[in-house]
């Protein structure tokens, strides 16, 4: 980010001490968020497709679309991400920076009842590692 103090300062007045988090890989709640995409990288492509043990080309044509210009995943049957089986994820260690970096997304920081919203729908929020303002941050970055 070019100029991080004003976003810093509002991610401080919003979580001060920084937050606890940690991902409860069984729990699967933003797999089902409605209405999102999960948008993959070309090197993302490349490691899932790698990992599934298909060529890129045959992954990208049966598991992903275009959404405005860029790769995403394709939602299952029954509107969660295509890789939630019996609420886990079969790309874990392979799976997106977009899912990585799930709870801390622009979207869930931008105000408080932006993240009051995702603390109620997370379990992982207050369990785990503290994660500084700082490094909430540099997640942030990663994702621009």
């Amino acid at each position: 980010m070019k100029s991080d103090r004003p976003f810093l300062k509002a991610i401080r007045s919003l979580i001060p001490r920084g937050v606890q988090f940690e991902c409860q890989t069984e729990c699967s709640a933003c797999c089902t968020l409605e209405g999102g995409y999960v948008y993959l990288s070309d090197e993302e492509s490349t490691s899932i497709a790698s990992y599934l043990q298909v060529e890129k080309q045959e992954f990208l044509s049966s598991l992903t679309h275009k959404i405005d210009g860029k790769t995403a995943l394709r939602n299952g049957e029954n509107g969660a991400c295509v890789f939630l089986e019996d609420g886990r994820c079969l790309i874990y260690s392979v799976r997106p920076l977009q899912c990585q970096t799930f709870p801390f997304w622009p979207e869930n920081l931008r105000d408080a009842a932006s993240w009051q919203a995702t603390k109620a729908l997370c379990p992982g929020i207050g369990k785990g590692r503290q994660y500084s303002p700082q490094e909430i941050l540099k997640i942030l970055e990663r994702q621009i």
